[in-house]
């Protein structure tokens, strides 16, 4: 079964901000998901960051965070946020996104 990944704007954008090199290794880990939804670890609360039933995927030597869910009933991968490992900012902006609904 092959899922679809879909990123939000704002992860499109976080991408296209990802020098070429980055782009590429996040874009295999992205390819990854379309037959392995649960290839990341889940995440849950961590440093006051509600993140359950959301997924966290690794490119670049761990440099570069993903945080995804999955949509079981249509076969859809929602990325919600790529980001530096930097002050947790992946997580943060997913966090953000989530509480506004996107």
């Amino acid at each position: 079964m092959k899922y679809k990944v879909e990123l939000l704007i704002e992860a499109e954008n976080e991408f296209a901000g990802l020098n070429k090199s980055q782009q590429v290794k996040v874009a295999k880990q992205l390819i990854k998901l379309e037959t392995n939804p649960f290839a990341g670890n889940p995440l849950g609360r961590k440093y006051n960051i509600n993140l359950t039933g959301y997924f966290k995927l690794y490119a670049d030597r761990k440099k570069i965070r993903i945080v995804y869910t999955v949509f079981k009933e249509i076969i859809l991968i929602k990325v919600i946020s790529i980001g530096k490992r930097e002050s947790l900012a992946a997580y943060k902006k997913a966090a953000l996104r989530i509480l506004k609904g996107e």
